[in-house]
């Protein structure tokens, strides 16, 4: 199994706002589309109600710690461990946030792919510090609006 975070973020890494996106970027969002359909996507439950239906072409996995919590079109999880156990659809699996998620699977991961936001967006939430982690980046798309990196560790 292959774990790989996928976010987009600003410098000061900010990954959200009351439960949003604080920009819309709708080639980022081609971007995450294309990188995560046909692979396993794991979400936080809050992650999974703020888009509300399970997301197409792809196995949802919701992390929660409510073991009353359930929706259909999606397996549920209660640690990341148990990610282990699941049947997974393909290998290669994508974290798909929040910062509780993206923080509980960070010494996890093998990879990181961040949509790096130009500008300046408030947010509410923000994504954990992980440089010391992944050292460095190879520039994998370039936009007007952001720029995707691949961080390995």
């Amino acid at each position: 199994m292959t774990l790989t975070a996928i976010v987009a973020m600003t410098p000061e890494r900010v990954i959200g706002r009351d439960n949003k996106l604080p920009w819309h970027l709708p080639e980022d969002l081609r971007f995450f589309k294309r990188s995560t359909s046909g692979h396993p996507v794991v979400m936080g439950r809050k992650t999974f109600d703020s888009i509300g239906k399970p997301l197409p072409s792809r196995q949802n996995i919701v992390l929660t710690r409510d073991h009353a919590w359930s929706a259909e079109g999606v397996e549920v999880i209660h640690d990341p461990g148990e990610l282990a156990s699941l049947e997974l659809e393909d290998p290669n699996v994508f974290i798909m946030g929040g910062a509780e998620i993206y923080s509980l699977f960070l010494p996890l991961l093998d990879e990181l792919l961040i949509s790096w936001v130009h500008g300046n967006h408030r947010g509410d939430t923000i994504f954990p510090e992980f440089e010391d982690q992944f050292p460095g980046y190879e520039l994998v798309e370039s936009y007007p609006e952001f720029e995707v990196r691949r961080y390995r560790r």
